[in-house]
């Protein structure tokens, strides 16, 4: 019997020693393990400026073995790993109290892995716990073991642990945390870093900071058990407070977040890679960032928006190229990453209305079309019955102009254009516009009744703005690689005529009423408040629900759509939460337009100019020369009557 049991051990052991050596073997033909790895991405503006604003994308800056502070080296070996320098990559003692404790707790609460394994780790694999990776962690800490001197494994080790707030290796770290280089880190500085990669969401000091100085205190006495430090440089500094500077640092140039964030979405979607490999690829992403536009939009917001939860969704394209120049998802991107100009489908209350109106004129409205503005009751093809009111309950009692309609934005005069139209054709011309979302085919799409979102509005004022010619935003001009090869490049497709520019010049010109109080009738233009901030010719119009605030115009240069409302959809009752998105735009639109001439709309051929009575629709004559405006109409549609009484 015991015979057996030898031989059984005999060929066991041989078997064991025979799959080792294939292992080795295997191991070593593999050769060395690749260790060479891509720089960060950069992002650079419209003007190929590189951006200042790298918070999106993993910091990783490399420094040698030989420049880091001894102090950090011996943190990390007290934290991590005390028999490095002793061991081929792996630490049977620890390997077995650990088998221990996880077969006693049924899991694998227990870690042994040297600072070798940590860095094979980094290198090629994730954080899950399956043996699986165990194993092949295994593997790569060998070949590191086999073609790596234990210098070269701890450079690459310290280069590539992860710290948190996208920090990776300790140079990068150092200088987020300290704002001074991983040469020059004191005991208490090094100690307190050395704690962080066990678990940066729990020992990191911006998250925890009494949690973070007890972990570095433990460290320093280990350090001291193991004779990496003296007994009286640990007592003059085991209770002095590490100063953090990074809170300033961090939220520099935080405003740009929702826009860096949108491209490297489109980035990553456009080489066909994921996010993080376009993080850790070594791209050169050039954006179509205009900076000025964007640090404007970013103050202008955070100047007007009121505290709290109010929320704001805004995105400003150049309408004749189709960049997107600047682009904010909300109120600060640390608290809240979702984009609400790009993914928030909202309602658009009376921003619609322009979409209604651009239908009216090719079926024979002109700007001089009156309608009767009165509390008005409309009756259903299914037999139910539509009630809606004007702001405020206020109407003319009488007949107003579609000019005058669309500038104090009455309610009755689209629901009976929509009447007139049908609301299948208001969707189709909405289709038109470039909106695709699921709309309402009900009277009450007239007034907004259907939600999209900002950058679809953007995108469909741009139509206009853009004399009718398609309009295609963009946010990513090209990507190289490291080498800088040209990966991809935007070719902007053929400009088509979308809307008939005639047309579309006669609403635009319709839509610079909303600033001109000649236009008030039994109320004043929506466009008043705002209107002595501004020096330019501007198109607009705003909008609003229950829960939703617009304003969305455009110049000759640009279009700017801004929405303001909570994410929970409470209704907006503020006054101060009501005026934030005409504030914020009227502010921008100056700001970006101060260096530029104020240049009108230009008109077209195929239009003529005469000054009209906004009340009656009527050619100026001797009853009202001093309340008449310009207007504009297609050849041959100008009034023929004359205001005489």
């Amino acid at each position: 019997m015991f015979k057996k049991l030898f031989f059984s051990i005999i060929i066991v052991g041989s078997f064991m020693l025979s799959a080792f050596a294939v292992i080795v073997l295997f191991t070593y033909l593999l050769g060395p393990p690749d260790t060479n790895f891509h720089q960060q991405t950069q992002f650079f503006d419209r003007d190929e400026n590189l951006l200042e604003t790298q918070a999106l994308v993993d910091q990783r800056e490399y420094i040698a073995i030989e420049e880091v502070s001894q102090h950090l080296k011996n943190a990390f070996t007290a934290a991590e790993d005390q028999h490095f320098y002793n061991h081929h990559g792996f630490d049977l003692k620890r390997i077995g109290g650990a088998l221990y404790q996880n077969v006693i707790h049924q899991d694998k609460r227990q870690g042994a892995s040297t600072i070798t394994q940590q860095y094979a780790k980094n290198l090629y694999f994730t954080n899950e716990k399956t043996w699986t990776r165990k194993f092949k962690e295994a593997l790569a800490s060998m070949r590191l073991e086999m073609f790596l001197t234990k210098d070269e494994i701890f450079e690459g080790y310290l280069n590539t642990i992860y710290f948190g707030h996208g920090q990776y290796g300790v140079e990068a770290a150092s200088q987020y945390f300290f704002d001074k280089s991983a040469r020059d880190l004191e005991a208490d500085e090094a100690a307190l870093l050395a704690g962080i990669p066990k678990g940066p969401a729990i020992y990191s000091p911006l998250n925890d900071y009494e949690r973070s100085l007890e972990r570095q205190r433990w460290i320093l006495r280990r350090m001291v058990s193991l004779n990496l430090l003296d007994q009286q440089t640990f007592d003059a500094i085991k209770n002095r407070d590490v100063p953090i500077v990074t809170t300033v640092a961090s939220d520099a140039n935080k405003d740009s977040l929702y826009f860096m964030d949108t491209a490297m979405k489109q980035a990553a979607e456009l080489l066909g890679i994921s996010r993080e490999e376009l993080k850790h690829g070594g791209y050169n992403v050039y954006t179509t960032m205009d900076v000025q536009a964007q640090e404007h939009l970013s103050a202008t917001v955070k100047e007007n928006l009121p505290e709290g939860e109010l929320q704001v969704g805004s995105v400003t394209i150049d309408h004749h190229s189709g960049e997107i120049v600047a682009l904010q998802g909300g109120r600060d991107y640390k608290q809240s990453s979702y984009n609400r100009a790009t993914h928030a489908s909202r309602m658009t209350g009376s921003t619609f209305k322009p979409i209604l109106y651009y239908a009216a004129l090719l079926y024979g409205f002109t700007p001089a079309t009156t309608l009767e503005s009165t509390e008005t009751t409309f009756q259903l093809e299914n037999g139910k019955t539509y009630k809606p009111s004007n702001y405020g309950d206020l109407y003319a009692n009488g007949p107003i102009t579609l000019a005058q309609a669309l500038a104090i934005s009455d309610n009755i005069y689209a629901v009976k254009t929509n009447q007139f139209l049908t609301s299948d054709n208001l969707i189709e011309a909405a289709r038109t516009f470039g909106i695709e979302d699921d709309l309402p085919s009900v009277p009450s799409l007239a007034l907004g009744s259907g939600s999209t979102s900002v950058m679809s509005m953007t995108e469909a004022y741009g139509l206009l703005a853009n004399g009718g010619l398609s309009v295609d935003p963009y946010i990513v001009k090209k990507i190289t690689n490291e080498d800088g090869e040209v990966l991809y490049e935007h070719e902007p497709e053929p400009s088509e005529r979308v809307l008939d520019k005639d047309y579309a010049f006669v609403l635009t010109h319709m839509l610079t009423g909303i600033f001109d109080e000649r236009l008030n009738s039994y109320s004043r233009v929506t466009g008043a408040t705002i209107a002595p901030m501004l020096t330019h010719h501007y198109a607009g119009k705003s909008g609003t629900t229950p829960n939703d605030s617009w304003m969305i115009g455009y110049s000759p240069y640009y279009t700017t759509a801004v929405w303001t409302g909570y994410d929970d959809n409470q209704e907006i009752v503020k006054r101060e939460d009501l005026v934030a998105a005409k504030q914020i735009w009227a502010e921008y639109m100056e700001k970006i337009h101060e260096n530029k001439p104020a240049q009108p709309f230009k008109v077209p051929d195929g239009v003529t100019g005469s000054y009209i009575d906004p009340d009656t629709g009527y050619l100026q004559g001797p009853a009202c020369e001093d309340r008449t405006r310009l207007m504009y109409f297609i050849k041959g549609t100008v009034p023929k009557n004359v205001c005489t009484e």
